[in-house]
């Protein structure tokens, strides 16, 4: 790693950013549940938290890339969702709730796909260092999957909205630690040349693929932990089981870059959504087998740390640099804003009516249908980008 990356910087802000996100996922669905709100009005808060990514990131990549000022922009949207954030404590009933995790997860959900941007250019060229830096997310996620796990078993689950408030205010002092790429302040991008570049057969297929994958995702994220603790799981181990995931996912991102030398794109996505469709499968079909559940969670490896790994590589391939922000805006709007909210919204609805198995049922087919798509990818397995951003496999 060049002495000019500010590593710890950035490893920081991933461990501050994805810490959050392992204290909200596993537990926010127990917590509404402790509130007295229903599967299904669950669902659509969960749906409202994911759908924001739709547009938020489109909005913040559009006004980063033209008026180059990406920090900054980060700055202020971890300080808006640590204000909002603040209103949660006056306990909402369902619409005050419904705005307050809008308002939150609009600012939110919109800085990642920034920093994203910023962590890719601090490495110019040496694109494949990207898991290394990435990896201190999943391990903040798997500190707080556990500890909370723990913690919540011997504390009430009203303690969650504090810690989740205390969070918010390290992303918001690592996203001013971290300084601007050297020589890329001022680049403007045009929405114009965005969706030239967009219009390629290649992205949209790819968008396409992860637009679906997401949406299998929605009974994982929504009712996972809910799903497990109706079949008698305590809070610990459901903590360990997501962090059993994650951990695999470690594993995955300090070699994934040794993967794209040796099998192409279109072979490891594939692999990826065939994994993620019996994942969700044998999830819906055995959730009281420990030892299948387990498997199951290791396959998160591939079913989030490969594919994510993938997608950041084909849209530092797919896009200018001048067009990069809202690259990343798009990728995280069509997969986990719309795919993501649709997800959650199906799963309420499915849970709700025909019970848990049948929603990882929805997922499985959902997941295999990514699949298909997947096997029309270009088969190239690396890629350079130039300093103009112009592509030479």
């Amino acid at each position: 790693m060049s002495a000019e990356v500010p590593y710890w910087r950035l490893s920081a802000f991933y461990f501050s950013y994805f810490g959050l996100l392992g204290s909200m996922l596993p537990f926010w669905g127990l917590y509404l549940r402790e509130q007295g709100f229903s599967l299904s009005e669950i669902g659509q808060l969960m749906a409202i938290l994911v759908g924001t990514k739709l547009v938020a990131p489109n909005v913040w990549g559009w006004l980063a890339d033209h008026t180059g000022k990406r920090m900054r922009i980060i700055r202020i949207g971890a300080l808006l969702a640590l204000m909002i954030f603040g209103f949660m404590f006056t306990e909402p009933a369902f619409w005050g709730m419904a705005l307050v995790m809008a308002g939150f997860s609009f600012f939110w959900n919109a800085i990642l796909p920034q920093f994203e941007v910023v962590t890719l250019r601090h490495l110019h060229t040496a694109t494949e260092q990207y898991s290394r830096i990435r990896v201190w997310g999943s391990v903040g996620f798997v500190i707080a999957v556990v500890g909370l796990g723990w913690f919540f078993e011997r504390a009430s689950l009203q303690i969650l909205p504090a810690i989740l408030l205390g969070l918010l205010a390290l992303i918001v002092i690592s996203s001013f630690s971290v300084g601007s790429p050297p020589g890329q302040r001022g680049n403007r991008g045009s929405l114009s040349s965005f969706l030239q570049e967009l219009r390629a057969p290649q992205p949209i297929l790819f968008f396409s693929i992860c637009f679906l994958l997401q949406i299998s995702h929605g009974p994982y994220y929504t009712f996972f932990s809910i799903y497990l603790e109706d079949f008698g799981y305590s809070k610990t181990l459901i903590g360990w089981l997501w962090a059993l995931g994650v951990i695999a996912e470690i594993v995955v991102f300090l070699i994934v870059h040794r993967m794209f030398e040796r099998f192409s794109v279109r072979g490891l996505a594939t692999a990826c959504l065939v994994l993620a469709a019996l994942r969700w499968l044998v999830t819906g079909l055995f959730p009281e087998n420990l030892p299948i559940i387990l498997v199951a969670q290791i396959s998160h490896a591939a079913t989030f740390g490969i594919f994510h790994a993938i997608a950041m590589h084909l849209i530092h391939q797919y896009f200018s640099t001048a067009a990069s922000g809202q690259g990343q805006a798009m990728y995280s709007a069509l997969s986990f804003g719309a795919g993501g909210a649709i997800g959650a919204f199906l799963s309420g609805f499915i849970v709700e009516n025909w019970g848990g198995s049948m929603a990882y049922f929805m997922a499985a087919g959902v997941a295999m249908a990514a699949a298909v798509l997947a096997l029309a990818l270009s088969t190239h397995s690396s890629y350079r980008v130039s300093h103009d951003g112009t592509q030479s496999a």
